[in-house]
């Protein structure tokens, strides 16, 4: 917002990066797997350059040095990062990115969100009932302590159609010209 209120213009989309800091952006491992990394000072670029690309002479490198200077060199910077994490397995990049104290996170995809550890240590599944058996399903993001939320069972396709349907005021003869007309299930 500020970048466009005093520069007048929008600041480049960059996937998942930040417009003015860099490196800060989804990086490639050896797995295929993307981690998120996030450097937002100098001193994190310093921890990023000297433990994880194993590379000191960056942190003073004038193309490097400053978040100013990286964002200029973006391009450099990230084929430079990504060249280093690309030989590297997720579990031993996160380690050493935890280890360095840069901020990071592993990019996780459908499957990966469905395992991520969190949602079953913080008991967020419950079972919930369908017309093809119980399913997995998640408590809503925001739940209040003392109130477990509503985890009906879903309704089969026009179960509960009729009765909705009678709510509005419809008798049954409108009900079973809806249904003629193939405008209900």
């Amino acid at each position: 917002m500020y970048t466009t209120l005093y520069t007048g213009s929008p600041p480049p989309r960059t996937r998942l990066g930040h417009p003015v800091i860099a490196p800060y952006d989804a990086y490639p491992t050896s797995g295929g797997a993307d981690v998120v990394i996030g450097v937002q000072n100098d001193r994190g670029w310093a921890a990023l350059a000297t433990g994880v690309l194993e590379r000191p002479d960056l942190v003073t490198d004038p193309e490097y040095a400053t978040n100013q200077a990286r964002v200029r060199n973006r391009e450099k910077v990230d084929a430079l990062v990504a060249g280093v994490t690309s030989r590297m397995g997720r579990d031993e990049l996160l380690r050493r990115l935890d280890e360095a104290g840069v901020p990071s996170a592993s990019l996780n995809d459908g499957h990966g969100l469905i395992a991520h550890p969190q949602l079953a240590e913080r008991d967020r599944w419950r079972e919930v009932g369908s017309p093809v058996g119980d399913i997995r399903a998640l408590l809503p993001p925001i739940t209040f302590a003392g109130a477990e939320p509503r985890m009906d069972p879903i309704p089969a396709l026009g179960e509960h159609t009729d009765a909705v349907l009678r709510e509005l005021g419809r008798d049954e003869a409108a009900i079973a010209a809806l249904r003629a007309a193939g405008a209900v299930a």
